[in-house]
């Protein structure tokens, strides 16, 4: 079959390369599921099998949005314990996370897929660790709703094994054995992982925390993910209460304690990291153990401010993160390119914190480092994946402001005119084009009354 070829000309571009070249006015030719061609001025002349031509006029192109930390099921309980502390709001959630099932899943995930898809994501994660017993096929739940959305998506295959009973913080019948958390993880890899360059679905290895976790199966998950080739990912030094813990317990620091069971490296990424000093900072640097930056949830749970800055220069890989829509209800990406320099310039570095291209590159190009796929997405370049998004600038909200990355960053959520993942259209004019959201939010309203019920009458 021929090559067909969707041009879209006359729009600003800011490609995100490791130059961060820019174009006030230039081009984008995606052949297939490519980029074929990015430039200034018009697209070459005497293309073959066009399908489609857009006019770009008053839009800036980026890189589709990379999310590196989510909890999808959190969709249906938004909006509860609203003025808690992070120990304190999973004390209060956990009883009702642990009584989803396959339906309220599936749900879930559909209605934080399409919050993030329609704000220019184009690669989603989810780190689901909740699955409790009998409770039907919540990772396949999970897969098939990104699927039917039409986002690239890795699935973090989350556990935990220390409840109440052994000194961790979910109730006893919220967690797995060790045995059983381990082949249900590989069997998850086994089903569903795809090592392929032009991947729709990847999954990574996703022990929940040190608090929910023990050590032989921080260990084991560990060994069975660089067995099987695949990543790692869980969540670190998130709040001061977490980093006690770990000294009572382990007697080290999460830092230390993550080195000493296999969890740092270039295979790994951690969400949060807010409490990092210089040496841990220095750690993940030599390792290139990646960061999840979720700096609304940060702020929402009053864990802190992440040192995105240091972490930056010292050359550790950071991403950007939604997290779970019970710590951050927007549930946007997008978003997240503003509050996280906005806050990140309340810290020691103020103004010098981050500036708007820094934050575009960690919604884009760092998020695609942290999920190990740099060569493939993340940057507009000849040769990677036609994941894109053209934003609309020619609005009220950003009419005055000249720059159209600092438009995109500092000014209003920008509305998506197209969003194309392996190039084929996902978004257009702010509507996703796969699925229907009003119906997913009559869904996820009903999934959260029923889940409310449940947990009312336990």
């Amino acid at each position: 079959m021929a090559v067909q070829r969707i041009v879209i000309e006359n729009c600003a571009i800011a490609t995100v390369d490791a130059g961060d070249t820019e174009y006030a006015s230039g081009h984008i030719v995606v052949a297939d599921n490519r980029i074929e061609s990015v430039g200034a001025g018009k697209a070459p002349e005497n293309l073959e099998n066009v399908v489609r031509r857009i006019d770009g006029t008053g839009h800036l192109a980026t890189p589709g949005l990379v999310n590196t930390h989510h909890h999808f099921y959190q969709w249906i309980t938004r909006g509860l314990a609203t003025d808690h502390n992070l120990f304190n709001w999973l004390v209060a959630l956990y009883p009702t996370w642990a009584r989803i099932d396959e339906q309220m899943a599936y749900s879930a995930a559909q209605g934080s897929l399409a919050m993030m898809a329609r704000g220019g994501v184009t690669t989603a994660m989810d780190h689901h660790y909740v699955f409790p017993k009998g409770s039907g096929d919540l990772s396949g739940a999970i897969i098939r709703a990104a699927r039917e959305t039409g986002v690239r998506f890795t699935l973090a295959r989350g556990s935990m094994d220390r409840s109440e009973k052994d000194g961790g913080l979910p109730p006893d019948f919220a967690v797995e054995t060790l045995d059983g958390a381990l082949a249900a993880t590989e069997a998850t890899v086994d089903e569903h992982h795809d090592a392929s360059f032009d991947a729709m679905t990847q999954v990574a290895v996703a022990p929940c925390s040190p608090f929910s976790v023990s050590t032989e199966l921080m260990k084991q998950g560990a060994e069975l993910a660089r067995r099987k080739g695949v990543r790692l990912h869980t969540h670190g030094s998130e709040t001061v209460e977490e980093e006690q813990f770990c000294k009572e317990l382990f007697g080290m620091g999460p830092t230390d304690y993550f080195e000493s069971t296999g969890w740092l490296g270039e295979d790994v990424w951690m969400a949060h990291c807010v409490h990092m000093n210089d040496s841990d900072i220095a750690a993940f640097a030599r390792t290139k153990t990646g960061v999840a930056h979720c700096p609304s949830s940060n702020a929402r749970l009053a864990a802190g401010i992440a040192r995105v800055p240091d972490m930056l220069a010292a050359g550790v890989p950071v991403g950007l993160g939604v997290d779970g829509t019970a710590s951050n209800e927007s549930g946007e990406l997008h978003t997240e390119l503003r509050n996280a320099l906005l806050i990140n310039r309340l810290g020691a570095h103020r103004e010098a914190a981050l500036n708007a291209r820094q934050a575009l590159r960690l919604g884009t190009f760092g998020g695609a480092q942290v999920l190990g796929r740099a060569s493939q997405i993340g940057s507009l370049e000849v040769g990677k994946l036609a994941d894109l998004v053209l934003w609309n600038l020619d609005t009220l909200a950003h009419a005055s402001i000249a720059d159209p990355v600092t438009a995109l960053v500092f000014g209003a959520a920008a509305p998506v005119s197209l969003s194309l993942v392996n190039g084929k259209p996902v978004v257009e004019d702010s509507r996703l084009l796969n699925v229907d959201e009003d119906a997913i939010a009559r869904s996820t309203r009903a999934e959260a009354q029923r889940l409310a019920r449940i947990a009312a009458q336990a």
